[in-house]
Formats: structure tokens, C-alpha cells, sequence
């Protein structure tokens, strides 16, 4: 990933900025959230007669797909990084909708939205608004996350930075992931084989689960974003979420990333980046590796390598019914079917794995007759059969 320098041609700005992918008031979001202010002057300038000095310079550190590829879906919030998608996707040679969801999370949010319109014409995209509803309670960043992109399309363009990848490596880190998780965002869902078996069906993004989402822009700085606002003449709008202290990406942002520079006496942003990219590669490797295991063959998964059987496991589990992503934990229980300690587990979600005359099976369990003993050992959500199989 290039880190790019230099300023862009600067324009005043009438709001300070903030970003997220596509929303207002989103406490989870990746960047800074916020909306476009545009002003007659350059809406009147036409699509891409703006700043093409910068728009060489920074086009070729990113990743937008081949205009012939047909019309793109854009997630943008107003903020400077999704404003900055848009501007360069048009510089890009892309066509498509804009794509702006609303959280209702604050006033005024739909005036925002109108805002985000003006700003997509004036680039020659079309637009559509959504709005999703996020009722009161615990864990809002996540909720906020899942409601956006329950309302976007699969294969939808967003704005995250390489600043942003930082930030999920960390936080990634933070939550004890593994290979995966410290790959953090790819800027094109993997090609490989068993990444393929483990994608989710078409009906878990209408359950709430994340659709394949495209990232052109993680190899440029989250302040380049802002001098691109500026070359095109784009007043990001600022959301005030963004420094509430009270969620983790903005400690990680404004605390642990400043200390971490002073401590390694550099930038330590391409570093995460770079290591996330180097994350991703690892992990298509075991991919292809593993691409070859029958997860539910018993002999074969004993006879693998067990860092190979487990991710075979881990994409069949991703695989199946509610396409729940397996834990760590969970991957262990099932190689403890494969390797005859029990006869069964349960999963999160309902699951049952179990093993039969050495196969594995994935499904839904039945609960027992009342009064009856259902044979398990552990408690609920860490149980599992004890048997021969």
C-alpha cells in the first residue's frame, strides 16, 4: 500500500468532517460519519471536470473495479471518506447509485440525506436513501452495523481507509483473533476454494449477516480523504459520535494509535496495514491447503494437519444452517467428535454436530421428551454426547 503525499488544492469548508460507510450517527463506524454540504458552485461544475491533478496521483493507490465491469453501488454517508469514494469513482470512470442509510440516530439526519443526493447528481450517480430503525439496549455499534448492511447489496463499494484497516487489526487483536481476524478488511472478498464453500448463501444477508463488500480505497489515508473533499470543493459533516469515548474504535483511534507511534518513533499505520495484507495472504494459503479436506469425512480430518482440518471445519460450520460464524472454542468441540472423545456437540445457533459411522453431520437438534435424559455432558452452549459413534 503506498502512502501517498503531497496537498491537494484546498477549498474553505463550512463543517469540519467525519466519516462512517453509509449513514449518519453510526457509533460503530469504521471512519468518521457525516454528510456532504455542497455548494452551488461546484454542483454547477460538472461530474469530474474537478481537481484531475489529485485524481491522477491518488487513483492508482486504489482498488476501484474495471468500468467495464457495469454500474457500482456506493455506501456513502457524507462523511470525507465516502465522499472521497465518490469523487474518485467518478474519476474512475464508474457509474452507479449512491446508496446513503439513515440510523435515525439524530436529528436532522434527514436533511443529511438530501445533502448526500445533491452531492451524488452533481457527479452524475443516481441515488437511493434507506432508513433502518435501531431500538433502545446494549451493544449499538454492532446492531448499527448489521442494520446498515442488511439494507446494502452485496458487492457494495465503501470507504474504508488504510487508517480504518489499523484500527480493525487492533481491535481485532484486542478480541483475540486469529489469522483471519488480524487479515482484517479485504478490498475484494477472497478467491479461493474454501473460502467459496464458507460464503455465506445469498439468504444469510437477508438474515443480518454481512454481504461481500468491496474496499477500493484501503490503500490511501484517511486525511488524504478530506484534501480530496477539498480539491472537488465537499464540506464533509462531522459526526459527533466519533469522539464518544465510550466505544472502542474511537479509544483505539485517539489513544492507543497516538501512543503506539510515540513508542515505535514512526507511523505505525502501514505497519498494521502491511501486516494485515501479509495476514490475508496467510490465510488464503491454508485456504487453498485446506481446500482439498472433506469436512466430514472423520478419517480424513485425523489423517490432516490439524491447523488444515480445523479451517476445513471452520468454512463447512460458516457453511450451514444460520451461517454462524464458529468460534475457536467451537472448532475444538467438533475435533473432539473427530477424534472419537464424543459422539456429538452442540454449537451456537441450535447446532448439533455429530458423528456417525465416520461421517459428520450438521443439523438442527430436537429437543428431548419431557422429563427424559437428553445424554449430554456440559452445560448449555458447551455441550456435548458422549458415545463411540
Amino acid at each position: 500500500m503506498n502512502e501517498l503525499s503531497g496537498r491537494l488544492p484546498s477549498r474553505p469548508s463550512a463543517r469540519p468532517s467525519g466519516e462512517d460507510d453509509a449513514g449518519d450517527g453510526d457509533p460503530s463506524g469504521a471512519t468518521e460519519d457525516g454528510t456532504a454540504a455542497p455548494g452551488g458552485e461546484w454542483a454547477a461544475r460538472g461530474r469530474v471536470g474537478r481537481g484531475g491533478d489529485w485524481a491522477a496521483r491518488i487513483l492508482p493507490s486504489c482498488r476501484f473495479p474495471a468500468p467495464e465491469a457495469g454500474p457500482v453501488a456506493l455506501a456513502v454517508s457524507g462523511g470525507p471518506d465516502s465522499l472521497a469514494l465518490m469523487v474518485l469513482a467518478a474519476h474512475a470512470g464508474l457509474t452507479g447509485v449512491v446508496l446513503h442509510v439513515d440510523h435515525g440516530l439524530r436529528p436532522g439526519s434527514g436533511a443529511e440525506a438530501a445533502l448526500v443526493a445533491e452531492a451524488a447528481g452533481s457527479f452524475g450517480f443516481a441515488f437511493r436513501a434507506e432508513r433502518v430503525h435501531l431500538a433502545p439496549g446494549p451493544d449499538l455499534e454492532a446492531r448499527a452495523r448489521r442494520a446498515r448492511y442488511s439494507v446494502l447489496p452485496a458487492g457494495v463499494l465503501t470507504g474504508h481507509t488504510m487508517d480504518d484497516q489499523a484500527e480493525t487489526v487492533l481491535l481485532n487483536l484486542l478480541r483475540g483473533a486469529g489469522v483471519d481476524g488480524l487479515a482484517a478488511m479485504r478490498d475484494a472478498p477472497p478467491a479461493t476454494p474454501l473460502a467459496a464453500r464458507g460464503a455465506a448463501h445469498p439468504q444469510a444477508h437477508r438474515d443480518g449477516a454481512i454481504p461481500t463488500v468491496r474496499r477500493p480505497l484501503l490503500g490511501i489515508r484517511r486525511h488524504h480523504t478530506m484534501e480530496v473533499c477539498r480539491g472537488a470543493g465537499l464540506a464533509p459533516f462531522e459526526d459527533p459520535t466519533n469522539a464518544d469515548g465510550r466505544y472502542r474504535r474511537n479509544r483505539v483511534r485517539a489513544d492507543l494509535i497516538p501512543l503506539m507511534n510515540a513508542i515505535a518513533e514512526r507511523d505505525v499505520v502501514p505497519l498494521l496495514a502491511r501486516q494485515a495484507s501479509v495476514m490475508g495472504a496467510t490465510a488464503d494459503l491454508l485456504d487453498v491447503l485446506a481446500a482439498g479436506i472433506d469436512p466430514t469425512d472423520v478419517e480424513g480430518l485425523r489423517s490432516a494437519p490439524a491447523v488444515l482440518a480445523q479451517r476445513s471445519l471452520r468454512a463447512w460450520l460458516r457453511s450451514g444452517a444460520g451461517h454462524h460464524p464458529p468460534s475457536a472454542a467451537e472448532v475444538a468441540r467438533v475435533m473432539d467428535v473427530v477424534h472419537g472423545r464424543f459422539v456429538a456437540c452442540e454449537l451456537s445457533g441450535g447446532r448439533r454436530v455429530a458423528r456417525r459411522r465416520g461421517r459428520l453431520s450438521l443439523s438442527t437438534p430436537h429437543p428431548p421428551p419431557p422429563g427424559a435424559s437428553d445424554g449430554w455432558s456440559g452445560t448449555q452452549g458447551d455441550r456435548q454426547e458422549k458415545g463411540t459413534g
